[in-house]
């Protein structure tokens, strides 16, 4: 492990924490050892920092302090789990991304507007899912040509020549998840059988 890394630098503050802890609470390492079964050996290395820390040795401890883990450990506050991102516009679509983490799946939002209505299907390595959240989106999937309202969703493979947009002349908004080949998000949805013509 990286000496230098976030883990390894908060290992290594485990020890003072631990003596911290034991002498604002009064416990000699001898109390303490009875009260955990480790050895006072072990228990002033750990502290000295000469003995790595382990589940095995601090949760003994936690529970001999009456401390959550946490408190031994110092580990660091879970930041802000809100997604900021900033809408930008893409081939005349306003796209939001939804995830700000690079990874093998990545979600956005999509705004079409009612005029990008003119089917232009392309193919590119991938696996998608959609979900309608407001409008009529028209996808068309290799021979499928299928129309979705709101709460409906689908999946395709983007090796597949496909195209999605609006249905009529109204904007559509889209929840997507795109993911690499082979990434598929175990979502399924019926599409609904379009009526055909009558001749």
């Amino acid at each position: 492990m990286d000496e230098q890394s976030p883990i390894a630098a908060t290992l290594a503050r485990v020890g003072p924490r631990l003596r911290k802890i034991r002498a604002q609470r009064g416990v000699t390492l001898a109390a303490l050892s009875e009260a955990t079964g480790i050895s006072k050996s072990t228990l002033s290395r750990l502290e000295a920092g000469q003995r790595r820390p382990s589940l095995e040795l601090l949760l003994p401890i936690a529970q001999a302090h009456q401390v959550p883990l946490d408190e031994l450990v110092g580990a660091p506050e879970v930041g802000d789990p809100r997604v900021r991102c900033r809408p930008r516009v893409r081939n005349g679509r306003t796209v939001i991304p939804l995830t700000t983490q690079p990874g093998p799946l990545q979600a956005w939002k999509s705004i079409i507007p009612g005029e990008q209505n003119r089917p232009e299907p392309c193919t590119h390595e991938g696996y998608e899912w959609l979900y309608v959240l407001s409008g009529r989106l028209r996808l068309i999937v290799a021979d499928h040509d299928l129309v979705m309202g709101p709460g409906e969703a689908a999946e395709f493979d983007t090796r597949l020549p496909h195209w999605f947009g609006p249905a009529d002349g109204s904007s559509v908004e889209v929840l997507n998840l795109f993911g690499r080949q082979g990434e598929r998000m175990h979502i399924r949805a019926k599409p609904h059988p379009r009526p055909r013509p009558s001749p």
